[in-house]
């Protein structure tokens, strides 16, 4: 969840807290578990909570409200439209429900909707900069220029350090034909952030176009043409640096190293792109006209052939893989490839060249003469035919030779092109085109490539925490396993096995979560109509745990330990679901320290009771890193690690550690640690240190 997200969440719940007060309880505590479910991104879960809400009191604006967010972070649009809508109607005056339905209006290409909705939030939050710079992305959708620059001029008056405003702006600019503008803009955002992916990919396509300026005679574009290649192949590789998953860039990269003479650069680039994406077509495609380029003849036939099997009417690959057959003396099959081009391009008079050569060179004189002059008369009125220009000729990608500057659609503008370029086009190689994305500012959307490679904030391993369900990986096929957990499976009376883990699944099928308030209602039975037991307490709380109502799990767990007092893994749920309750953001900020040092008491209590529980230590070295006290969350690491030492998560929350407090070395030393036992977090913090 982004920091806006959140900041709007958290003012969601003020004014939430201020406009129930006459509500009933019941309705209050739905809609509390509900926003403890919304925090932690359960958005399934919590859309049955505010389901409950609305049912019960339909005339309320906040249930609709939050089950909008919800909806929208679940890309249901239209559904987070319509609950906005609802929410809107009965509170005008709720600015941030204008601002969800406008961003799902946005999403949904209701443009002018959508900038009704950010003026309507604005004239409450006059310079609310994601509501100024959502409009502004609306504008330029709606080709609304100039209107859409003085919304990102505003913008930046007001926060000149906001460096996704200058991209944006930039992406403006380059619309508007600006170059240097936009080449000002990326800089001014490269400045204020280096691991700014979409400004490298956009300053590369800026210092591209800024060759075709110079042909134009464009003032100031000289600075813009020398060194052209090399400029934009160093912000591609930064770009690949922060988004190293996404195939389409080594495609692009190994265009520009193939204008720089770099073959082996260009080669390498492809076939990563293919390891990447088996079914990049442009990659392959790329590949087969560099083998064909170093007589790797058979090896391009290949590659041409996957190709057409990916696309059987791709004419540019069956072209190239005629001459490769010419060369290679396989005629017949030539011959096949050579007619479908004609069949599919009859005016192109290089296809009819080469079936007349094809011709010659079999000894069928007659065709191949007829061919021949058949391909003068083509040459002498040349007209490019539509099928050489289709739109799906390419994949996707464009065909750029020389200097082109890979517009997409070439042919298609240009009547008086020579056969020869024709040609040339049908053996140049082809780029991705890649839309510079600019998520707005309320979008919880994450960038593309792997998540380790994101720029995002670096935090530490999660505590563990006690689930009915996990997701195992590969790296981590099963549970933890913890003694006391095991103890309480063994005596069969929980409903569900208790499992351990620090990534607890979110519930995302009704019936699941349906399940476990069946089994609160079980619970609520037995012990309204038996003797009550911890273990039945215990069972209700980790029911109450799984459906993100860490309160009412507290509850229980405090009736558990108390009719229990050496109930260990009773004070470890405690601890955890004390912890949950803070990270949510529900509770009194005065009080978080207070809060934490309780959150450390139940695990101190907890190891007081089991002096082996690992997980103990290590969940209190996380609370510990809570409060500022590095040095005691060291100590509590060590001891989890003493106890179990293929801890992963332990090495990497302590080389976190070391690293905060300046022991550079121990801490990469760890992390090198955590990374070998599996934390895959790990190498994202070790490539950010060294």
């Amino acid at each position: 969840m982004n920091r806006i997200l959140k900041i709007l969440l958290f003012t969601a719940l003020y004014l939430w807290g201020a406009l129930s007060s006459h509500a009933q309880v019941n309705a209050e505590q739905v809609m509390r578990v509900g926003q403890n479910a919304l925090y932690f991104e359960d958005y399934m879960l919590s859309i049955q909570y505010f389901n409950q809400a609305i049912t019960a009191k339909p005339y309320l604006a906040q249930p609709w409200f939050f089950r909008s967010i919800a909806k929208l972070n679940l890309e249901d649009y239209g559904g987070a439209e319509e609950d906005a809508t609802q929410a809107i109607e009965r509170n005008p005056f709720i600015a941030d429900a204008y601002e969800v339905r406008g961003v799902a209006r946005q999403n949904q290409g209701k443009l002018r909707e959508a900038v009704k909705d950010y003026d309507a939030a604005l004239a409450q939050q006059p310079m609310a900069r994601g509501l100024m710079f959502n409009k502004a992305l609306a504008l330029q959708e709606l080709n609304e220029l100039d209107s859409a620059a003085t919304t990102f001029d505003l913008i930046l008056s007001q926060y000149p350090g906001f460096e996704n405003g200058y991209v944006g702006r930039a992406r403006l600019n380059l619309q508007r034909g600006d170059t240097i503008a936009s080449l000002t803009d990326v800089d001014r955002a490269l400045q204020l952030n280096r691991n700014l992916a979409n400004a490298y990919l956009l300053r590369a396509d800026v210092t591209i176009k800024g060759y075709d300026m110079k042909r134009a005679n464009v003032a100031g574009a000289d600075t813009l043409s020398a060194n052209r290649w090399e400029r934009a192949e160093q912000d591609l590789s930064q770009a690949i640096r922060l988004l190293p998953r996404e195939a389409g860039l080594y495609v692009n990269r190994a265009f520009l190293r193939y204008n720089l003479d770099d073959f082996f650069g260009a080669m390498a680039d492809y076939d990563y792109a293919i390891q990447l994406d088996p079914l990049n077509s442009a990659a392959i495609y790329n590949r087969a006209l560099l083998r064909m380029e170093t007589a790797d003849n058979d090896r391009a036939i290949q590659d041409f052939t996957r190709v057409l099997e990916l696309d059987p009417e791709d004419f540019r690959s069956l072209y190239n893989r005629a001459m490769l057959y010419v060369e290679t003396r396989a005629y017949p099959k030539a011959l096949a490839d050579i007619n479908k081009v004609i069949e599919g391009n009859p005016e192109m008079p290089e296809a009819m060249y080469m079936r007349s050569d094809i011709y010659r060179r079999q000894g069928k004189m007659a065709l191949a003469e007829k061919d021949y002059y058949k391909a003068l008369a083509l040459a002498k009125n040349f007209k490019p035919s539509a099928p050489a220009s289709r739109p799906g000729l390419d994949d996707g990608s464009t065909s750029r030779p020389d200097d082109s500057n890979g517009s997409g659609n070439e042919t298609s503008k240009e009547t008086t092109i020579s056969p020869e370029e024709v040609a040339k086009r049908f053996t140049a190689l082809r780029t991705i085109e890649r839309e510079i994305d600019i998520d707005q500012e309320y979008s919880n959307k994450n960038i593309r490539g792997r998540v380790q490679d994101r720029d995002q904030r670096i935090e530490i391993e999660p505590m563990f925490t006690l689930s009915y369900y996990t997701s195992p990986t590969e790296l981590r096929p099963s549970a933890y396993y913890m003694k006391e957990a095991d103890d309480v499976n063994q005596t069969r009376v929980l409903r569900m096995a208790v499992q351990v883990t620090n990534s607890p699944v979110s519930l995302s099928d009704e019936d699941d979560i349906n399940r476990h308030f069946r089994s609160i209602e079980y619970f609520n039975s037995y012990i309204s109509t038996h003797t009550p037991r911890a273990i039945d307490f215990f069972g209700r709380a980790m029911d109450f745990m799984v459906l993100r109502d860490y309160a009412s799990a507290i509850d229980d767990l405090t009736r558990a330990v108390t009719m229990t007092p050496d109930f260990a893994l009773g004070y470890f749920a405690r601890g955890v679901a004390r912890a949950e309750l803070m990270r949510a953001g529900l509770s009194d900020r005065e009080r978080a320290i207070p809060e934490a040092r309780a959150v450390i008491s139940d695990f101190d209590k907890a190891i007081e009771i089991s002096p082996r529980m690992a997980l103990a230590y290590f969940n209190k070295g996380n609370a510990l890193i809570g409060i500022g006290d590095f040095t005691s969350a060291l100590s509590a690491y060590n001891k989890a690690i003493e106890l179990k030492p293929d801890l992963g998560e332990a090495y990497y929350n302590r080389g976190y550690v070391y690293l905060q407090l300046g022991n550079r070395e121990a801490g990469l030393e760890n992390l090198s640690k955590a990374g070998e036992l599996g934390v895959v977090p790990s190498y994202s913090l070790l490539k950010k240190m060294h």
